[in-house]
């Protein structure tokens, strides 16, 4: 298992470069690049990444320059503050070498390096994809199994309105819900509406900061929960109906097992197979891109908050540096998936794949 190990890791860094590429040449095709963004803004053309009525950014760059009538001198100095007097070959070389180096650069339109942004922002999506996966995942597999064994009984029926119910409610629709019954919405003011702790939160004591921390998380993260835990439970009760029903199980009831014995020796292993084969999409899902919109609702300042306006502000730097991020947390997680596999089933060995 070590050298497969070895191996998946030697793997992750022609796959980021493949993944750093293909993006790299697509979005230097793509129209509305920086130094539109940039002469845009000095005429008051765009606001917020939004393009006015005559979409002067999603024309060819040479062209709306041109009928914009700006002195080439200042597009030279605008194409020169953001790099782009140097040929995309040139410009592509010197991202590989400074990645290479775990150097992202600054922001282009942010006065900050894009290291700096990702570990400021990492708190918030750390906090709300850490928990709220955590707290799906224990959530759904208890109830999962437990309906799988009482299948079509009065508790399976009530259960399963309830998670259709959640499934039903998209998560941003459910927190303004919750912001309208519990945040001073139009009912109860329990809860803060915005941010990850109070502004005293320095001057707390310990107790008092993990639980100012844990007050303005609890929205956020049962918003996420609610719109993520109906398909993982529905997808645990219907892999352990498929075990429980298969040969081997009635074999070792027929044996005189019992059935936890029958249901946690035998049967669990089988059936997680696919609960973690789902656990690398359903975790990077959680940390950046499911919690967008949640971000925006609670005004929490997150790493999938910071990839979207790094795209509609093409603000090269940080969208790579974020994809770079998404695509090797997605690899090591994948790893540590083949390594739970062989974990929960001793039976499965890579080594002879």
């Amino acid at each position: 298992m070590l050298a497969y190990t070895i191996r998946r890791l030697l793997l992750i860094v022609p796959t980021i470069w493949a993944i750093i590429t293909v993006n790299f040449f697509i979005v230097q095709a793509a129209p509305g690049g920086p130094v539109d963004q940039a002469i845009a803004r000095m005429q008051g053309v765009v606001s917020m990444g939004v393009t006015g009525a005559n979409d002067d950014l999603g024309a060819p760059a040479q062209g709306t320059r041109a009928s914009r009538g700006l002195d080439p001198q200042i597009i030279s100095q605008i194409e020169a503050q953001f790099g782009f007097d140097r040929p995309m070959h040139e410009r592509y070389f010197d991202m590989l070498l400074d990645y290479a180096l775990l150097d992202f650069g600054d922001s282009l339109f942010k006065a900050n390096s894009v290291t700096g942004l990702i570990v400021d922002r990492l708190p918030v999506s750390i906090s709300l994809g850490l928990w709220s996966t955590l707290i799906i995942y224990l959530v759904s597999i208890p109830l999962g199994i437990r309906k799988a064994v009482r299948h079509h009984s009065q508790f399976d029926i009530w259960t399963s309105w309830v998670i259709v119910i959640g499934n039903a409610i998209p998560g941003f629709l459910f927190a303004i819900l919750l912001i309208i019954v519990f945040a001073g919405g139009s009912y109860l003011d329990w809860f803060p509406l915005r941010g990850l702790v109070s502004d005293n939160f320095s001057e707390l004591s310990f107790g008092g900061k993990l639980a100012d921390y844990f007050w303005h998380l609890t929205l956020p993260i049962t918003a996420l929960v609610i719109s993520g835990f109906a398909t993982l439970t529905m997808l645990t009760k219907n892999s352990f109906l498929d075990e429980i029903n298969k040969q081997y199980v009635m074999t070792a009831r027929a044996k005189g097992a019992s059935e936890k014995r029958v249901l946690y020796k035998h049967v669990f292993r089988n059936a997680m197979l696919i609960i973690i084969a789902g656990f690398p999409a359903t975790f990077i899902s959680m940390f950046f891109t499911g919690s967008l919109l949640i971000e925006v609702i609670f005004s929490l300042e997150g790493l999938g908050l910071l990839g979207y306006e790094a795209i509609v502000q093409r603000d090269y730097p940080v969208m790579f540096g974020t994809l770079y991020m998404f695509g090797l947390l997605g690899l090591l997680i994948g790893i540590v998936s083949d390594l739970a596999y062989t974990w929960v089933d001793p039976r499965i060995d890579f080594e002879s794949r």
